[in-house]
């Protein structure tokens, strides 16, 4: 199963500066002006390395290639340093959420890569071209993995967790606010027992991606290319969390539905009669309320908004509609909220193949309710569709079954920040 080790940790030095000014969030979920604010925050900021597009708006320029130059310097330069003993990393972090505290622990090893029809190592959202050729570039320039791929493994005994409360109870080697409220701390763990220990205990599970497919991807790819060399390319950093823990939060992410040649709004809502009961002309507030309740119930529901403060909750009518159209398919990844509104909805009603779902030729993903809503306001899009969050259960159901969601089905909330730990692959 699972096949685990302690490494060398890559870390910043005092000699770069605070932490917190060194790290970022995931590059994937940073935007421009947002990128500028880190490039500012510390000349030796880790989106330097990880972020390459932010470098040159420059196409002649080779971004990748001073990615690694900025590595190589920073290494010369004492800035970075590899840690003197092999080590697993314990990351928690502690945020709050609707009123409420929580925190989510897990930690950071070399998992070695596995093929998926191994069945050892699982996805469970499908994944873009264009961003796995980016990332394989980077991996390409600079030899080293910035961030940590984000999985889940089921820890029954709780001899793992017991493992890690014990850490907690030790003062972390790096720890900072950042700029969202959330705290993140790391512990670097080279006590042999410890590693032999857990190393011992993950080679029994199996582990699901829950953030960082891509990076998976291209570390198969990596993998594959580079077979025989010099260096740990058969391993890449994990973050690894218990399945039940009670910090995992997953957040829906919206669909912001534009660039339609025609879009009819009583038209739709005419033909989505056919497989929704519809509660038309509600407000935001009510409109979440019955959006809530529907979770509740395990019905299955997303609200449609055309504007002008005009709220429709469509909720299906018959589960067994799916299995019409998804006849290929385990009723774990056809009842999804997001499969149904991909099937029904985009696909048959509007139109909008899978080809230009991942493309995102007309829709636009979102985690905030409050962009998708603003968006049609402001004439930026058609409409917006608002919807539940998936749960960690149904994620397990689809996977279990050889299933995988469609892109941007889940939005685990905290990300894991960018610079705490990296894994150079080539020294």
């Amino acid at each position: 199963m699972a096949e685990i080790k302690a490494f060398k940790g890559l870390r910043y030095t005092e000699k770069a500066g605070e932490i917190k000014s060194l790290c970022c969030p995931p590059y994937d979920i940073i935007s421009y002006e947002q990128s500028r604010i880190y490039h500012s925050a510390n000349p030796y900021n880790v989106i330097k390395l990880e972020l390459p597009r932010s470098l040159s708006d420059d196409p002649s320029v080779d971004v990748y290639a001073k990615s690694g130059e900025f590595l190589r310097s920073w290494i010369d330069g004492g800035f970075l340093k590899n840690d003197d003993e092999d080590s697993i990393y314990v990351y928690e972090m502690e945020f709050e959420i609707n009123g409420a505290r929580k925190n989510v622990i897990g930690f950071i090893p070399l998992v070695k890569v596995e093929d998926f029809s191994k069945g050892i190592i699982l996805p469970h959202e499908e994944t873009l071209s264009k961003d796995k050729s980016d990332r394989f570039n980077l991996m390409e320039a600079t030899g080293c993995n910035f961030s940590q791929i984000y999985s889940l493994y089921s820890d029954e005994s709780g001899e793992i967790r017991n493992m890690l409360s014990e850490v907690q109870k030790t003062a972390p080697a790096s720890f900072f606010t950042d700029d969202d409220g959330v705290i993140h701390k790391l512990w670097a763990v080279s006590e042999i027992t410890f590693c032999k220990k857990i190393t011992a205990l993950m080679a029994e599970k199996k582990l699901y991606i829950a953030d960082g497919h891509h990076r998976y991807e291209t570390a198969l790819k990596y993998r594959d290319v580079h077979s025989g060399e010099a260096g740990s390319s058969d391993y890449v950093p994990m973050m690894l969390v218990d399945m039940a823990d009670d910090g995992l939060v997953i957040l829906p992410t919206h669909r912001i539905v534009r660039d339609l040649e025609k879009y009819n709004q009583d038209e739709i809502i005419l033909k989505c009669g056919k497989y929704f009961n519809i509660m038309s002309n509600l407000n935001r507030a009510d409109s979440e309320t019955a959006l809530a309740k529907a979770f509740t119930n395990n019905e299955k529901a997303f609200v449609l908004y055309s504007g002008d403060g005009n709220y429709t909750l469509l909720k299906l009518k018959d589960v067994n509609i799916m299995k019409e159209f998804m006849p290929d398919k385990g009723d774990a990844l056809r009842n999804l909220d997001v499969s149904i509104l991909h099937t029904l909805v985009l696909e048959r009603i509007f139109g909008i193949d899978r080809e230009n779902m991942a493309n995102q030729v007309n829709l636009t993903y979102t985690r905030s309710a409050d962009e998708a809503v603003s968006a049609i306001d402001n004439g930026k899009g058609n409409c917006a569709f608002l919807l539940n969050p998936c749960g960690v259960g149904e994620i397990g159901g689809v996977v279990s079954t050889g299933g995988k969601m469609p892109q941007k089905s889940t939005y685990f909330y905290p990300k894991l920040t960018t610079g705490l730990v990296m894994n150079q692959i080539k020294k």
